[in-house]
Formats: structure tokens, sequence, C-alpha cells
């Protein structure tokens, strides 16, 4: 895939930038005061497929904005953080549990998420699989056994899966734990018969099957968790008022034609237009974080 990339460096992280056409006329104004807006996301899917995807969201924001909007993918959750709170980011979309420490640590404010085609907040659930005729029947039985997690900070694929074991009194002294950099890795890791069992979450279950690269009759779930609300789409806390109400209010009117793509990879199909959400959308998130004890060092 041949990206449309700039390399911006920020405290000696990369990020990728794609951008669109700017707009002819591009004078400061509450929807854009600095001349452009800098849109973040973490890839948590392929950066080729994801890309095109979010071009057509940001395409749609800039219309809505008269303002250059800038797709910037960011190389992981922390770098996604560290660039809000560097002032490298106006707006970002971030997994739910990398919300929290968005929120602690740059000051990340949520606008808006995922809505599902009557106008409701969609939600996923993390799960844990194994192989159809693997002799694991529940969760207790991962003790000595291999289970592939995505990468440290991943609501479903890191923070959900530790707490689930950890109500059984299992850690990472009685299951192996391999981060396998993702939750496509993570299902790969599985399919491929390298682990004994795998996180895979509902969204990556929909992407991979719709891919043809996971058959679910073939293997078992073995837990889900309850439902974790959608990402939410957020901005820098200390930007200026008028202009958070100006992104809000343009995130909003986007058209369900426009969030469409993004919308498959987080499970929503079809999409409707998205959805207002606030700080207490996501407080069983913190309060997730504050159970485990996580802090910004596991992001």
């Amino acid at each position: 895939m041949k990206r449309i990339a700039a390399v911006l460096v920020a405290a000696g992280l990369a990020l990728t930038a794609c951008g669109n056409d700017k707009p002819a006329d591009t004078a400061a104004s509450a929807s854009c005061p600095n001349g452009e807006v800098k849109f973040g996301i973490e890839p948590y899917e392929d950066p080729g497929k994801l890309t095109p995807a979010y071009q057509v969201l940001t395409g749609a924001l800039q219309r809505e904005l008269k303002c250059p909007v800038k797709l910037q993918i960011v190389q992981d959750y922390s770098a996604e953080v560290l660039a809000m709170q560097n002032g490298k980011l106006e707006l970002a979309e971030f997994g739910p549990l990398g919300f929290v420490f968005a929120s602690r640590r740059a000051n990340a404010e949520p606008l808006v998420s995922f809505g599902d085609a009557q106008g409701k907040l969609t939600s996923y659930k993390g799960g844990i699989w194994v192989p159809k005729d693997s002799p694991i029947q529940s969760i207790k039985d991962l003790q000595g056994k291999t289970l592939a997690l995505s990468e440290p900070g991943s609501t479903s694929g890191d923070a959900l899966p530790r707490a689930a074991l950890a109500k059984v009194n299992l850690d990472k002294n009685s299951v192996k734990l391999d981060y396998a950099g993702g939750h496509p890795e993570a299902l790969l890791a599985l399919t491929n018969g390298k682990v004994d069992a795998a996180e895979i979450n509902t969204q990556q279950q929909a992407s991979a099957a719709a891919e043809g690269k996971f058959d679910a009759s073939k293997f078992r779930q073995i837990w889900a968790s309850d439902p974790v609300p959608n990402d939410p789409i957020t901005v820098f806390g200390g930007a200026d008022p008028a202009f958070k109400d100006a992104v809000r209010k343009a995130l909003l009117n986007l058209k369900p034609e426009e969030v469409a793509q993004v919308g498959k990879f987080l499970d929503v199909d079809p999409a409707g237009p998205m959805v207002a959400v606030d700080k207490s959308t996501y407080q069983p998130l913190f309060d997730l974080a504050d159970t485990l004890g996580l802090t910004e060092g596991d992001v």
C-alpha cells in the first residue's frame, strides 16, 4: 500500500500523516483556529485498510469545518496519548481504555462515538477463543497455557482478559501471556496454532470473518466480556470552547455513509449517525483501570 505520508516527530515518536486537499479559504475561525486540524488514530487494524476508510471520515469533517483535516496514524496507544499531550493532535480517536489515560494525561475530552442505524451508541465485547477440539473449557483451564493478547493498553485485547483471569486467581505467573502486537496478530496466532488461546473481540471477529480469515465453527469461545461502549472521538481539553462546539456539531452532522467504512472495523454495520458521549459514558473503564492498578506506563 502506498501511503500518503509525512513524518511528524513528537518527543521521538513518529506519526504517519495523511491529508486531504486544502480548501481555498482557510481563514482563522472558530472551526479552523490554526489553519488546519490534526486527527489521530492508533493502528488497531492494518494501516493500509484504515487509511482510506478514515480519509472518507476526515474528508467529510473537513467539509463541515471548512478547514483542512490531516489524518495521522500513530505508532501505538502511548504515542497517540503523548501526541495529544504535546499539542500535536487536536482530535483523536482512542480505544475506551486508551481514552482513560488520554483523559488523565493529555486532558482529552470525548465528543462523539459511533451509532447504529437507530441512532443508539454501539458497543462491542472482548472474548477468549480456543480451538474447537481443545480440552480448555473455561477460563480457569488456562492455567499453564499460552494466551495471545493484542498489545498493552488495549481494552479488549489486554485489560479485560487480564481482569477476567484475576477473578479466577490467575495472573502472568500462571498463564503465559503472549502480546502479539495487535488484534489481527492475536487472531492469527490462534488460527496458526501458535498459542492455546487468544483474545478475539467481536470487532475483529466480524472483520476477519468477512475477509475469510476466521471460521468460528472451527473454534470455541470460553469467555466474553460485558459490552464496552465504542471508541470515542476526542478533542484536546485545552482547546477553545468554540472549537470544541464546532467539532462536535460537525461530527454529529456527518452522514451515515461517511462513517460507514470506519464503522465496519468497529462492527457497526449498518452505521448510523454519530452520537454524543461524555466522560461518564466511559466510567466503567476508569473503574477497570483503578481495579487493575493500571497507569500510563501500562499503555
